[in-house]
């Protein structure tokens, strides 16, 4: 026979009457809650450099501490601790630190290992962490945040890999010259006075010309580079405006040994650093063609917005890190689909880094400076000069602003040519009005017509 022994009251209900114990699901969704706002907050600290590396790992503490403080929580507050989150808690931490380091060879070196490593961490944790949690919506909670990461580790170990091999295909083509603090990439092709100078459009590199270089090189030396950052030059410190960008321009002609005045063309963006180039340098100039080039916008200079330009500045900064993730590549692969094979493929190895989204980033921050100095051209006098507008996608006041643009020289004409914007320099058939008006002003400038 079996009895049962009555206590007291109250140890009878603590028998009975287990303490209550928090639910697993709201641990996990406010871990990762948190990761994300310590993310963002320390992104945003003033104390946190604006760079790239700094922010970068300033984004993976922040997300370290949502791991680290799930653990914390649910042992504290749960009878389910939840140790695996420990893991992904001390990668996201050492990550932080390694890109916070600013140490090239530690982040390159770092780049082949995190890749694997995070996708073994991944599975590693969807094991642990589906016999730990139990409670369906705290799995449910956790899968898009592993399916993110598993994403990262794919599409950060393919771009790693196809860098490198990149670098390989894919040598510089011309030189590389020091131009003081960093190296910019020249090539010259071609022979015959004088020396055609192109500077493609925003965001642009040389082999963006593949089309135009080789039909201006049967008659005449043509001469192309990559800005600071694009292609196979060197990034720059401080702002890529027109002024700096002109002045560079300058210093890598002269180091290169290629002898002056010569016929500048610049696309878009480009018009506006060939202007700037005609103001600072005006007896190298000897002739230009402006292909549906961007107009500048005289004024004087305006006071910026400190705490605007601050949150911008950081945005640019960390937005570059997504191509090291693969989505320059992704943006890539849709476009340079009608350039020459080989030009091509350079394009988009290229525009896939994460330098080239950098470099193109610091152009569009100086774009208001950009457009302010290439106004300081007052005239070209008589030096030939032709304005080559596209005939397609444009309003009236773009239509007028390349009228505007024809007043520059006395001697000058204003054409309209078949195709878009994009297409008089990546398109075979209408990139040949771009170069047809470049041998134009070249032949203008030898018979002096």
């Amino acid at each position: 026979m079996i009895t049962t022994t009555r206590t007291g009251g109250n140890d009878a209900a603590a028998h009975v009457q287990p303490a209550t114990r928090a639910r697993t699901g709201p641990i996990v969704a406010l871990g990762m809650a948190v990761g994300l706002l310590a993310a963002v907050a320390l992104a945003a600290a003033p104390f946190v450099p604006a760079t790239e590396a700094a922010l970068t790992g300033a984004v993976l503490l922040g997300f370290g501490f949502g791991w680290a403080l799930l653990v914390a929580l649910s042992v504290r507050f749960t009878d389910r601790p939840q140790h695996w989150a420990a893991a992904p808690a001390v990668f996201m931490a050492l990550a932080g630190l390694v890109s916070c380091s600013g140490s090239t060879t530690a982040r390159a070196v770092f780049g082949w290992v995190w890749p694997p490593v995070l996708l073994g961490l991944v599975a590693w944790v969807f094991v642990r962490a589906r016999r730990s949690l139990g409670s369906r919506p705290a799995r449910w909670l956790l899968s898009p945040v592993l399916a993110t990461l598993v994403v990262a580790a794919v599409g950060g170990g393919y771009e790693t890999v196809r860098e490198r091999l990149d670098v390989r295909a894919f040598p510089p083509p011309g030189q590389l010259i020091d131009v003081g603090g960093h190296r910019l990439h020249l090539r010259c092709t071609g022979s015959g006075a004088p020396t055609v100078v192109v500077e493609p459009g925003l965001g642009g590199s040389s082999a963006d010309l593949g089309w135009i270089v080789p039909a201006v090189a049967r008659d005449s030396r043509i001469c192309v580079y990559d800005r600071a950052g694009r292609g196979w030059s060197d990034a720059a410190n401080g702002p890529q405006d027109g002024a700096r960008i002109a002045a560079d321009l300058h210093t890598l002609l002269d180091r290169g040994h290629v002898p002056g005045p010569y016929v500048l063309a610049g696309h878009s963006f480009g018009g506006l650093y060939v202007l700037s180039f005609a103001a600072q340098f005006p007896n190298q100039v000897a002739g230009m063609v402006l292909l549906d080039s961007t107009a500048p916008k005289p004024g004087p200079p305006q006071l910026a917005d400190t705490d605007s330009a601050s949150v911008l500045n950081r945005a640019a900064a960390l937005l570059p890190a997504a191509a090291h993730l693969g989505a320059g590549r992704l943006l890539a692969h849709v476009t340079y689909d009608s350039l020459p094979a080989r030009a091509e493929a350079e394009a988009r190895a290229n525009a896939s880094t994460a330098g080239h989204l950098r470099s193109l980033i610091d152009e569009e921050l100086a774009a208001p400076a950009s457009l302010r100095e290439a106004s300081s051209l007052g005239s070209l006098n008589d030096k030939p000069l032709i304005v080559l507008t596209a005939d397609s996608g444009h309003d009236q006041g773009w239509r007028a602003a390349q009228d505007h643009l024809t007043t520059l020289s006395t001697n000058s004409i204003h054409r309209y040519a078949k195709g878009t914007h994009v297409s008089l320099i990546d398109d075979q058939a209408d990139s040949a009005a771009a170069s047809q008006a470049i041998r134009d002003v070249v032949d203008a400038v030898r018979t002096s017509q």
